[in-house]
Formats: C-alpha cells, structure tokens, sequence
C-alpha cells in the first residue's frame, strides 16, 4: 500500500466532538488477561485500571473487593460478576 492510497482512505466511522467519558471500558482491560485467572491475581495486574460504569468511573480494584467469587474460569465470567456490581445502562460522561 503506498502513502497516497492511505491520505485518500477515510475512516469507516467518522467520530463526532462531544464530551468525554473517564476509564476505559470494561472488555478492554479483561481482554489484556489470560484466564482462568484468580481475584488476586486480577487484582495484582490490573487494579489499578479505571473502568466505566453507570455511576462514573470506577478503580477496578474497589469493584473485585466487592465481589464473592475468588476464581474466574472466563473474562465473561468475570464481566458478569463487576456487572452485578457496577450495574449496566449508559456511561457518564465529564463536561469538559
């Protein structure tokens, strides 16, 4: 592919100003893990990530804390357990 193929391709989705949502999405931050992985382990590597929630962003450290379950077999799995606590529906954003 040559430079001027690249300067004419636009991007599929044009993305639009608007106001800024805090921390990163929960599947982004799953998917950087190889499971079945532990709470603590989870903890460990990525506790200190941000993530968004219904409610405003959110240490994910705080949310595991807050969860039963001691041992993941699946990201899915674990998704589902921080829904149950953070909730689902649409994000906050920050006004900027």
């Amino acid at each position: 592919m040559s430079d001027e193929e690249d300067e004419e391709t636009e991007p599929t989705v044009e993305l639009g100003e608007g106001p800024a949502v805090e921390g990163a999405p929960l599947a982004r931050v799953t998917s950087r893990l190889t499971w079945p992985k532990e709470a603590s382990e989870v903890d460990r590597l990525e506790g200190e990530s941000v993530i968004r929630t219904p409610d405003g962003p959110r240490e994910l450290s705080t949310v595991i804390r807050e969860i039963d379950e001691t041992y993941f077999e699946r990201s899915q799995e674990f998704e589902g357990y921080v829904r149950e606590v953070v909730g689902t529906g649409p994000v906050e954003t920050t006004e900027e």
